[in-house]
């Protein structure tokens, strides 16, 4: 048990990777053989998303470096809205109140995403995808993987967060933005109750939806209190809900990963 905890603490980096790689694989292999979706179709959807790893690891894996420095150096001095609370060094705090913050501070950046154009050209390139699935959640610009690691920096200087708050988030982050993407739905009698809290599949299909107003509702990365809280979220029918962005219909743009990493290039958001 020691060497798994010391083992986990000690290589952030790769337990996230084994357990991404782990549920992906599986949620992909679930969605093939129960909803009975050709693998040879199923594949060529995939392979386009997962090139985006190829892109956007690297980048990952290099600012995560400044952010574990960043953490570590922070909590050595004391710095951050977790630090000046009462009782700072209770599990409540630290990691039930500190969760609770950078999920905050997560819908905060997905909003800004969305509302700044610039940032948007680059946000975009997730949403047009035209068949959502597990794999959806790895087809991420660099340029926002780049965005996205740099406003996880400023998060942690305003609230010190810690490494191991840093460890639980990400790992719970994880699950959810991967089960969120997947195409099973919850039935809505457990997506009532489920989703008061947290981010379904349900309610982050409709976020996917290629219209407005809706790309722009259900905004929560694993709580859904803060669309609730901000009147940010929002209801659609499964029948109802069309994936990818109306900017961008051209399939045969949107199936290419060259022409998608060109997107933020040349876009403007109408």
């Amino acid at each position: 048990m020691e060497f798994n905890k010391s083992f986990f603490l000690t290589h952030p980096s790769s337990v996230q990777i084994l357990i991404f790689g782990a549920l992906i694989t599986s949620l992909w292999l679930a969605e093939g053989l129960i909803l009975a979706i050709p693998v040879r179709k199923k594949w060529r959807h995939t392979f386009t998303n997962m090139l985006f790893i190829v892109t956007a690891l690297p980048v990952q894996l290099f600012m995560t470096m400044f952010v574990l420095l960043e953490a570590a150096w922070i909590n050595r001095n004391h710095i951050g809205l977790l630090n000046r609370l009462p009782w700072h060094q209770s599990i409540l705090v630290k990691y039930v109140a500190g969760f609770i913050i950078l999920d905050f501070c997560e819908y905060l950046y997905h909003v800004i995403m969305h509302k700044v154009g610039v940032l948007w050209k680059f946000h975009l390139v997730h949403h047009t995808d035209q068949k959502l699935d597990v794999s959806t959640t790895v087809r991420e610009h660099p340029g926002e993987t780049l965005i996205r690691m740099c406003f996880l920096m400023l998060w942690i200087a305003i609230t010190g967060a810690s490494f191991e708050l840093l460890l639980l988030r990400q790992t719970i982050q994880t699950v959810s933005n991967i089960t969120s993407h997947t195409q099973f739905r919850l039935s809505d009698g457990i997506d009532k109750w489920v989703g008061l809290i947290f981010i379904t599949p349900n309610i982050h299909h409709v976020h996917h939806h290629y219209q407005l107003p809706y790309t722009d509702c259900n905004y929560g990365d694993v709580l859904s209190v803060w669309d609730r809280l901000f009147g940010t979220y929002g209801k659609l029918k499964p029948d109802d809900t069309v994936f990818g962005i109306d900017t961008h219909p051209d399939k045969n743009v949107c199936r290419s990963f060259v022409k998608v990493l060109q997107i933020p290039f040349a876009s403007k958001r109408t």
